[in-house]
Parts: C-alpha cells; sequence; structure tokens
C-alpha cells in the first residue's frame, strides 16, 4: 500500500487512449491481471549496526576534506562487502548528523513489482492542484501493488512463474479510528531535512533561492497545462512530469510562508547568540569561536552563485530537447567499435533513451517551454552568456530573440525527430556523427552543460568544500555547548519513525482548524464548480445516499483524511500510519501547506503531517471499485 502519487508514474506508464488507467483506475481481479513495472522495487532493512566508531578513528587528524571523504568512502566499502558476503543481501552506510557518526543498513530488494490497484485519478488526486500542500483534505491518496518473488520466497527478477511473496509479517488494519490527541506514529523512509542549518542559510532559502525557482516553475506550469488541456494523449504524456513540477512549485511557496511566520531566521540568530556567548565564556569550546563568522563568510560567496544554480537547474536543465542531446555528448566521444559488444550494448542504451523520451515528448510544448526559461533566464542571469547563434545576443534580449532563436534550433535540428535519431543509432558512421556534432540543439545543449560544469558548479564545489566541515563541527558543536536541546539525525533516506498526536491547527488569528474531514467535504467541493474537485458519478452516488458500508466512524459519517503533528518530509508519502497498538489507520501523503517548512525549522504548532484514514481507502476498494477480493486478503481488526 503507498501512495496513488508514488504509484503515478507506473499507473502513467500502463495508460493509453484505449487503457486509460488515470480517467477509470485499474483493479486486477487476479494475479494474472496484475501489471509488471521493470525498474520498480521494494527494499526491506534485514538489520542496522552502528559503524561510526569504525568509521571515523583517526579522521579527525585529517586537515583536507577530500582526503577525509576518500577514507570514508574506503572504510565504506570494506564494511559493505563484509555485510553481504556469501548473500544475496544489499548494504549502504548512512551518515548520521552530518557525518558525525554512521550506521549500516543492511537489506534485501525485491524487483518483480506489480501494480495491482489504483483509484481514478479524480478519487486519488481529489483537488488536484488546489488542494495540494493543504488542508482539509480528502483524497484517497492510494495505490496497491504486490511483491513477487521466487519459488524459494527470496528476490528474483520479472518472471511468470514468480509467486506472490510471503512476508516475515504484516500489520493489522484497524477500522475503529482514533479521537482527537490520539498518539500516531509514521514510520517511512524521509529524503531530506536541515534542521540544523545556520540562520545565513534559511535567509537564503527564503529571500533568494525560493523565489526565483518559484516563479521559474510557475511559467513552466502555465505553458504544460495549455497543451494538456486542449489535448487528451498529451495530458498523458505529461501528467506524471506536471505532477512533479507543480508538487515543488507549492511546496517551496509554503516553506517561505511557514519560515517567515514562524520567524525562523531571528529564532536561529536567537539560537547561535546563545550559541556564541557560551563559546565565549568557556575556553573548552575555543576551536568553535569562529564557526558562525566563517559561515557568514561562505554563505556570502554562495549568495552570489546560488541564483545561477537555480537558472540553470530549474531554468535551462528543464528544456527536454538538450536533457535529450547532452546524453549523446560520452557516446560522442567515446573511442568505440560499434560492432564490438561495448559498442552494441551503448547503442542499445541509447535507443532505449530515445524511444522513453519521445514515448512522453511534445516538441511544441517543450519549445514553448525553451523560449520561456532562456528568457528568464538572460533576464536574471549577472553571469548571462551564450553562443552566437543570433549576432549580438547578449542579456538585453527580447522575447522575439528567443523566439528566432527556438525557431532556428528547432528548424535546424533533429533532435525532435524520432525516426532520424533512431535511423543514427542504428548506423553511426562518421557522416551521421558528424550532423549530430553540427546539431543546434546538441552543440547549445553542450554549451550550457559545460559552463555549468566548468565554471558554476566549480565555484560552487570550493564553497561546499568549506561549508560540508563546518556543518559538520556546528552540528557536533551544538550537541555540546548546548546539551540540554533535544538532537535527532537529519533525514537521509534511511529509516525514520515519528511521533505525535491526532490534531488540528490555527492558520491564522481566531481561525481553527479540525483534525479530520469527512466525505461531506467531497460533495461540497464537487459542487464548487472547480474542476479540481470532480468525481465520478458512482462515487457521488455512494456518498450521497451514505452508503458507507462497515467503513463509517462511530458519528456515522465516512472519514476521509486526519492531521496530526508527526515531522514528515518528502520520502514520507506513502509511509504507514500506526496508532498505539501498531495497528494500520492510514497512509501518510502530505503536509500542510506551513509546516512544508519543517525540512528546516519544525515547529510543532503548525506543522502537520497529512494521512489518508485507512477506512476511506478500504471503501473505495471495496464498496466503489467492488474490489472486495482485495481486502479479504487484508487483517481487519475492530
Amino acid at each position: 500500500l503507498t501512495n496513488h502519487h508514488c504509484g503515478f508514474g507506473q499507473i502513467q506508464d500502463h495508460s493509453s487512449l484505449d487503457h486509460d488507467y488515470l480517467k477509470d483506475g485499474f483493479w486486477a481481479k487476479n494475479h494474472q491481471d496484475e501489471l509488471p513495472n521493470p525498474g520498480l522495487s521494494v527494499t526491506f532493512i534485514i538489520r542496522m549496526e552502528d559503524v561510526t566508531t569504525r568509521l571515523i578513528e583517526g579522521l579527525d587528524k585529517t586537515k583536507d576534506e577530500a582526503q577525509r571523504e576518500a577514507l570514508v568512502t574506503q572504510r565504506v566499502q570494506q564494511i559493505v562487502q563484509e555485510a553481504t558476503a556469501n548473500s544475496h543481501y544489499k548494504a549502504i552506510v548512512k551518515p548520521m548528523y552530518n557525518g558525525n557518526e554512521y550506521v549500516l543498513f543492511v537489506m534485501e530488494e525485491f524487483n518483480d513489482v506489480r501494480l495491482v490497484g489504483a483509484p481514478p485519478q479524480t478519487i486519488g488526486n481529489f483537488g488536484k492542484d488546489s488542494d495540494n500542500w493543504m488542508w482539509p483534505r480528502h483524497t484517497a491518496d492510494f495505490s496497491l501493488f504486490r511483491i513477487y518473488a521466487g519459488k524459494d520466497n527470496k528476490p528474483a527478477e520479472y518472471s511468470p512463474e514468480n509467486v506472490p511473496f510471503q512476508p516475515r509479517y504484516h500489520f493489522p488494519i484497524s477500522t475503529s479510528g482514533i479521537k482527537e490527541n490520539d498518539f500516531t506514529m509514521v514510520y517511512g523512509f524521509p529524503a531530506r531535512t536541515n534542521e540544523y542549518l545556520t540562520s545565513y542559510a534559511v535567509d537564503q532559502i527564503v529571500n533568494l533561492s525560493n523565489p526565483l525557482k518559484v516563479d521559474l516553475r510557475a511559467q513552466r506550469l502555465e505553458i504544460m497545462n495549455k497543451y494538456m488541456s486542449s489535448d487528451r494523449a498529451t495530458f498523458i504524456k505529461y501528467a506524471d512530469k506536471y505532477s512533479g513540477v507543480s508538487n515543488y512549485h507549492k511546496k517551496w511557496a509554503g516553506e517561505s510562508k511557514g519560515l517567515i511566520r514562524a520567524n525562523a531566521i531571528e529564532m536561529k540568530k536567537e539560537l547561535e547568540s546563545k550559541f556564541q556567548n557560551r563559546v565565549n565564556s568557556n575556553p573548552n569550546f575555543s576551536s568553535y569561536k569562529n564557526l558562525l563568522p566563517d559561515f557568514q563568510k561562505e554563505y556570502a560567496r554562495l549568495n552570489v552563485i546560488q541564483p545561477e544554480l537555480d537558472l540553470f537547474t530549474e531554468g535551462v536543465l528543464s528544456i527536454e530537447i538538450f536533457r535529450l542531446a547532452i546524453g549523446f555528448k560520452d557516446m560522442l566521444n567515446a573511442p568505440v567499435d560499434w560492432k564490438s559488444e561495448k559498442g552494441k550494448e551503448m547503442l542499445k542504451a541509447q535507443k532505449e533513451r530515445i524511444q522513453a523520451h519521445f514515448k512522453d515528448y511534445d516538441a511544441a510544448l517543450d519549445r514553448e517551454i525553451m523560449t520561456a526559461m532562456l528568457f528568464s533566464y538572460y533576464q536574471n542571469s549577472k553571469e548571462a552568456i551564450s553562443p552566437e547563434l543570433i549576432p549580438g545576443l547578449n542579456r538585453g534580449i527580447t522575447s522575439v530573440d528567443l523566439n528566432l532563436m527556438t525557431s532556428l534550433i528547432y528548424y535546424g535540428s533533429n533532435m525532435d525527430d524520432e525516426s532520424s535519431l533512431l535511423a543514427f543509432i542504428e548506423n553511426p558512421d562518421s557522416s551521421a556523427i558528424s550532423k549530430i556534432l553540427k546539431d543546434p540543439a546538441y552543440t547549445l545543449s553542450v554549451f550550457y552543460f559545460d559552463y555549468y560544469r566548468n565554471n558554476l558548479m566549480k565555484q560552487y564545489n570550493s564553497i561546499m568544500s568549506n561549508l560540508i566541515p563546518l556543518n559538520r563541527t556546528y552540528v557536533k558543536a551544538q550537541r555540546e555547548v548546548l546539551p540540554e536541546k533535544k538532537y535527532y539525525p537529519d533525514a537521509n533516506q534511511s529509516l525514520r519513525v515519528a511521533f505525535g498526536k491526532a490534531e488540528g491547527y490555527s492558520t491564522s488569528d481566531g481561525v481553527k482548524n479540525k483534525w479530520f474531514t469527512t466525505s461531506d467535504g467531497i460533495l461540497q467541493k464537487n459542487n464548487s464548480g472547480n474542476s479540481d474537485y470532480e468525481i465520478p458519478s458512482r462515487l457521488k452516488e455512494l456518498l450521497e445516499k451514505k452508503d458507507f458500508g462497515p467503513y463509517a466512524d462511530k458519528d456515522g459519517k465516512l472519514h476521509t483524511c486526519f492531521a496530526a503533528s508527526n515531522h514528515t518530509t518528502g520520502g514520507n508519502s506513502g509511509s504507514p500510519v500506526f496508532n498505539a497498538k501498531g495497528q494500520l489507520i492510514g497512509t501518510n501523503f502530505d503536509r500542510n501547506w506551513e509546516g512544508t517548512m519543517s525540512d528546516v525549522y519544525y515547529d510543532i504548532n503548525q506543522v502537520r503531517n497529512i494521512t489518508a484514514d485507512i477506512r476511506y481507502t478500504l471503501f473505495i476498494i471495496d464498496k466503489f471499485a467492488g474490489a472486495g477480493h482485495l481486502v479479504k486478503e487484508m487483517s481487519l481488526v475492530k
């Protein structure tokens, strides 16, 4: 059980105009109907071990950061090899507290994972952009997959002969619901938090980086929406891409708003003042005296380069034809005999990459994004440069110039022609290679990527080579200088448990949101006229008749979602949520908008995770979809 938006890529991949699973949903009636998903895997943790002592021994004598990282990498490789020797397990070592501690994770990975069920997008993504990162919510954000294994119940590559994996344990599902202030716990693999950043870093996020990134994504979303709303085939091609762009567009806007509302920059400054005063008054902490001044110097440097990096990663890098074109660079520069096994493998990989690109590509849409992103680049960059595709092109470029430029690129390029590129792969002789090397989309992509790698990233890496050890030392120093605080390691895609309680919160003075929602809100939103709140007629009929089956709460209503004070972040999507008895009560899928700032600063008064109530999930599977055979596989408890 995971989120609809986590399984969205697979649902989209299996969709077509003839089998539109995004629109209609998908429910396998038996194992044979379940759909395989190449590249999708599920990983179980077998054991964890603290390997800090072994990893950091003697590192304090290493002054050079590159040398330190090389030693850590060497030791990690040895630990991983020992942990996985003579087994089918995999392993990884994760740094905690910015590299002050290390934990080994030994894992078992299954690569045959099949789609079992998913509601229509109007249910699984009910509210769409209007509700994304918002509370209250009424979304059945779930999809179902099944793990398959070999007949020995061990990992196996996809085969029709594989059988459903038999888990060591599965969670009982509570159909009793919870009450306000009840304990809740989220168990998952959050991607990244940065709780121990300085005020200089938070100031950069709020006032420099987020505003620019939000603006660039807003432009892309407007263009994508124009093409997607006028053609269903384009909608299917770009549905997953649009969702990804939209998600962080809104997240960054909410993050800035939340940090401002929580006065996070000033709160960080207060903590830093307290830290510095204790350091100055205690000779034992003398080595930490220059930490904060050194941070200030490095962020002054970073503030110059950060907008340039954002303009590239959120602007230039978003242009699909550039990403396709740059993928030929290593191939064209490789001294390879194309008839050799290595050459054949390289051509095969390129062919698959080209086909995957064009499966979900619209050249007209991409060209308009190119025009908009390059215009923003030249308007905002302090170092804006370009090759002389248009004589005199400079920072004073106009949108008319950019339209001419993109027209020249697409008119003279084969990078938007799948058949031409596949023909090149079939016969990459010197003439064909020469043609690619002169292709305007290719030459421009090489220019920008080389500038990014050889200029921007060199400056960035120089700054980070100083900031990384500063951050590591600062986390260590805080734990020593301010021991009365509670410390937990930042999220880094490894296992985390977070606990809180079911509770609402105040969005503004005098406005208090309650902690749960019901199906009444679905009907109210559906009647608002907003297309984001469309629902299938079948669902509307069930809700209007209050035909909730055994999934109604004690109050007689069908609860849809609930909010709680668990600290979650990206990567917690799809995480199971439990009650105090360890019973599954829902699936985590979002945070409130103001609470997105918890990646940087956690404020219990306004941070809330949002969970799809498991009873609403069961209702959709059973009553709406008629897939009660799936519910029968589950262990329901009162």
